[in-house]
């Protein structure tokens, strides 16, 4: 039987081999194992999505996180990647919204994650965790000097100071309690208000160079900055080291055990639980985490940061 076309539809006919014909042309899977199970199951096989916040120099944060991408994919036996994020609240976002599955998250910005993200499991924080502590320096030319006491931060009123990040825990939430246990607000400092350094490592650089009198940040940081080089003695210093509290920790979305398969939350706690120095990788990666170990955690070990956040309104 002869299908006879009208003009119009001479030209869709045509116009549609020309489509086809710039279409580029796929390269086949061998016969052999275009459709088999394994060649399928390849092509959906979930990424375990890995981040953190930007406390540090991202080259720092590169190294690090991409060691414990390689350790995590060796003893899971997944595809474990590390994708970096712009800043703090970029990485609350991107854990909202499931872009990332498992983040070391702050003591502050982990609370704020947990919250947005309800069934979000805490997996472990380090050693060192359970007890954190904030430093506050000082610029040699400001001429404050070393205090003894927390009513001693009264003497940064009137002073040129800054934080690290709005939502850090250690460079902004804890050392701004502390100061307002000491009567002191941030709208006494000169200019009426904080500077906000973005970094730990940046607010060592900015109270170094002279462009604040002082500023907070995490402690850790401070020492690995000391013991670089990268802190001058000469111009910069330590004056008060704060009390103790709960802060890093990492976070996994509630999901995995249906995307990875039964068990695997336990199976992600144990591995990281399971780092030791032994091992060279896991040794490179502790010694960059500035920990002998990673311990267990909970949600309501981070009660005190929730309600801190909650009374300066980072939590609502």
């Amino acid at each position: 039987m002869t299908i006879r076309l009208t003009g119009r539809e001479r030209w869709a006919a045509a116009a549609v081999g020309v489509s086809l014909a710039l279409l580029p042309v796929a390269t086949p899977l061998p016969l052999s194992s275009a459709f088999t199970p394994a060649a399928v199951a390849q092509t959906n096989k979930p990424v375990l999505r890995i981040g953190a916040i930007p406390d540090q120099k991202p080259e720092k944060l590169n190294r690090l996180y991409g060691l414990v991408a390689n350790e995590l994919s060796k003893q899971l036996n997944v595809d474990v990647k590390y994708v970096p994020v712009t800043n703090y609240a970029a990485a609350v976002s991107a854990f909202r919204t499931g872009n990332l599955d498992l983040v070391w998250f702050g003591g502050l910005t982990g609370v704020q994650a947990r919250l947005q993200k309800p069934g979000s499991q805490v997996i472990a924080q380090r050693d060192i965790d359970a007890k954190f502590q904030s430093v506050f320096i000082a610029n040699r030319k400001s001429q404050l000097k070393p205090i003894s006491s927390i009513n001693g931060l009264k003497e940064l009123k009137g002073k040129r100071v800054t934080f690290g990040s709005q939502s850090s825990t250690s460079g902004r939430l804890m050392p701004q309690y502390f100061l307002a246990q000491a009567g002191v607000k941030p709208s006494q400092f000169a200019g009426g208000a904080p500077g906000f350094s973005g970094s730990h490592d940046a607010t060592v650089a900015l109270v170094q160079s002279g462009a604040y009198d002082a500023g907070a940040l995490n402690k850790q940081v401070w020492e690995a900055n000391l013991a670089s080089g990268k802190a001058n003695k000469a111009k910069v210093y330590a004056i008060w080291t704060t009390p103790g509290y709960p802060d890093y920790h990492w976070i996994a979305q509630s999901d995995l055990n249906q995307r990875f398969g039964a068990g695997f939350s336990t199976k992600l706690r144990q591995a990281i639980l399971s780092w030791r120095s032994s091992n060279p990788e896991q040794k490179a990666i502790l010694e960059l985490f500035g920990a002998q170990r990673f311990i267990g955690a909970k949600a309501s070990d981070y009660a005190k940061i929730e309600q801190v956040g909650r009374q300066m309104g980072k939590i609502r």
